[in-house]
């Protein structure tokens, strides 16, 4: 089968619903060509959209996907690419960085945006978001950059991640914002009652989600919380005749803000996992059942 897409905001661009999440490559191993392969291969599943950011594989990650590109230029044209910037770590790749820190200056997205063009080789992001809320952000500053980005074609939209909502409802009252990247699994419910969701529903934008497998900890942590989640989730893929990994996405997906899950593995079975999770609807005691388990306790 293949994930099916749809339009993030009002005016917004077309993503796929589930994202291919690029952070872990540089420790795939893979060859330019074996990139290039992964990414046709994610295409074949409905998969269009990428997900970078410029500090990912010590600011080696979207270096890595331009020489795949490199390889077959058309490519670009079936793809929408992410990219996130405003984190400045210290690291070789950026001898000038003394600590780690914040950077949502003017200059800095312009600069990070133009280097990250470079490093993938393409002309346009469909996406530019602020990594991080920077508590020295300028509402005004970073609409003055992203309007210079867009008029000069570098970038199509813009967006956020991590932001709480006062910090979305910040930036956006200066600019339109298409999505707020944010972490979200059956180990980290807190933007299902915080009102991050609540805004994306009431401005019909579609949130991107990080970590939604819990960074593996699902599969693997020994506490109380994940042991009972993963009883549910045993019984459920069960019934479903489904993997565990799906059925965990599947109660993501059927969040009325309409979700786009990142993906975080270079292994295509995962990727079809959870491209799956995208056929399967929840009954609504299966979707409590899940949560009432992370909750460690029934609802009200």
């Amino acid at each position: 089968m293949q994930t099916p897409s749809l339009q993030i905001a009002p005016q917004g661009p077309t993503f796929s619903r589930i994202v291919l999440g690029l952070w872990r490559m540089s420790d795939w191993a893979m060859t330019p060509q074996q990139r290039l392969a992964f990414l046709q291969q994610a295409l074949e599943l409905g998969i269009s959209t990428i997900d970078q950011a410029d500090i990912y594989g010590d600011y080696q990650s979207e270096i890595l996907l331009g020489e795949a590109l490199a390889l077959a230029p058309q490519l670009r044209q079936r793809l929408q690419v992410v990219t996130k910037c405003g984190i400045k770590l210290v690291s070789k790749a950026r001898p000038s960085h003394q600590m780690q820190h914040y950077d949502t200056s003017r200059a800095h997205i312009i600069a990070s945006a133009e280097q990250s063009l470079r490093n993938m080789q393409i002309e346009t992001i469909d996406a530019l978001l602020i990594h991080r809320p920077d508590p020295l952000m300028d509402a005004d500053e970073i609409a003055e950059a992203f309007l210079a980005l867009q008029q000069s074609g570098k970038v199509r939209h813009f967006g956020v991640s991590n932001f709480t909502p006062s910090q979305f409802e910040l930036l956006a009252s200066r600019i339109p914002l298409v999505t707020n990247q944010i972490e979200l699994s059956l180990l980290q419910m807190a933007p299902l009652h915080d009102g991050t969701l609540d805004l994306c529903q009431r401005e019909r934008i579609a949130p991107m989600i990080w970590s939604a497998l819990a960074g593996g900890r699902l599969m693997s942590d020994d506490g109380e919380q994940a042991q009972r989640v993963r009883l549910v989730l045993t019984r459920l893929a069960a019934e479903l005749n489904v993997a565990v990994s799906t059925v965990s996405l599947a109660w993501i997906l059927q969040h009325p803000s309409k979700p786009m899950v990142l993906t975080g593995s270079g292994k295509i079975a995962s990727i079809r996992e959870a491209v799956a999770a995208t056929g399967i609807t929840l009954s609504r005691e299966q979707w409590f059942a899940l949560w009432c388990a992370s909750a460690g306790k029934n609802v009200d």
